[in-house]
């Protein structure tokens, strides 16, 4: 089964394991979930895309540098982003949640967010607000409720895409770099390319 906190896998090798991966929000009205269709990894200290760039340290910061596991959550504008800390107490590394495809409590999602379809979760913005994530997850163990990933069951992606990350200008060669993984073919893509695949990039469905 798949673990986070296997000190032996790189935050890029997390990254790529997590698509196909069910996310999940328990809230009073009820639970939302979704297949982690998109994933960004960011590698800490030598990483100039990282909040942790050559170790940075902040309030804002703290749960970065926490156990592997540890839900780790930043506003941007009026956005919050969900990333979860891969790698073990210290070593700044984590990975972005950049999108997921609806599974349960779609309802609710379109409540959230006053909007439906696949314009309902196909960024990192759009699909905290659809799952109600708030800062009030930030420092929370991804393995707990009310924020977890559920590991009983799997979508297996058919093929997965490296490209470079999105929103990272003027960073040299970390612009470039090719950590933002996605399920090819997949609608809820924050940037798409190429065609929309007819099973949504999936092979099969695991338990």
């Amino acid at each position: 089964m798949f673990d986070i906190t296997d000190a032996s896998k790189s935050t890029e090798e997390i990254a790529q394991q997590l698509l196909g991966h069910l996310l999940v929000k328990e809230t009073d009205s009820g639970v939302m979930s979704g297949w982690i269709v998109e994933t960004e990894a960011y590698l800490g200290y030598e990483d100039a895309a990282a909040h942790s760039y050559l170790g940075k340290r902040t309030p804002r910061l703290h749960s970065m540098y926490q156990k592997a596991g540890t839900v780790y959550i930043y506003q941007m504008h009026t956005h919050k982003m969900l990333n979860i800390v891969t790698q073990p107490e210290g070593v700044a590394h984590a990975v972005l949640i950049r999108a997921v495809e609806p599974n349960e409590g779609e309802k609710l999602m379109q409540l959230n967010r006053k909007k439906n379809g696949i314009d309902l979760t196909n960024g990192p913005g759009k699909l905290t607000k659809a799952l109600n994530i708030s800062m009030e997850d930030n420092g929370l163990s991804i393995f707990e409720k009310p924020l977890y990933l559920d590991l009983s069951k799997k979508l297996e992606p058919i093929h997965i895409e490296a490209s470079p990350r999105i929103g990272i200008p003027n960073k040299g060669e970390w612009t470039e770099a090719n950590l933002r993984y996605t399920v090819s073919g997949n609608p809820y893509l924050s940037k798409k390319r190429g065609k929309v695949s007819m099973d949504n990039g999936w092979k099969t469905m695991l338990e």
